[in-house]
């Protein structure tokens, strides 16, 4: 009976794999106790640059209503008549 190896480095695309094995390889020279706190770390870093993104679309969201409704403004001015009794 011949044996397979299930290898998470074999998935056929080879930059993807040697990324991958690049990035293991990483936490594998640390103690395991280091790697898992640099994990956390990092994980807690990416949580807060998601979170700014998160804020940061909310508020280009947030732009473009009001851009909306100045512009809305600007039009309803350009509408109006101009009064004729300015006396210039």
């Amino acid at each position: 009976m011949q044996e397979t190896n299930e290898s998470r480095y074999a998935t056929g695309n080879v930059i993807c794999d040697a990324v991958r094995y690049i990035n293991d390889a990483t936490y594998a020279v640390l103690p395991k106790d280091v790697a898992h706190s640099l994990g956390e770390l990092e994980k807690n870093f990416w949580g807060g640059v998601r979170w700014l993104v998160d804020k940061q679309l909310k508020w280009i969201d947030e732009r473009v209503e009001g851009s909306d409704r100045l512009r809305e403004e600007w039009q309803r001015g350009a509408t109006r008549p101009e009064s004729s009794g300015s006396g210039i």
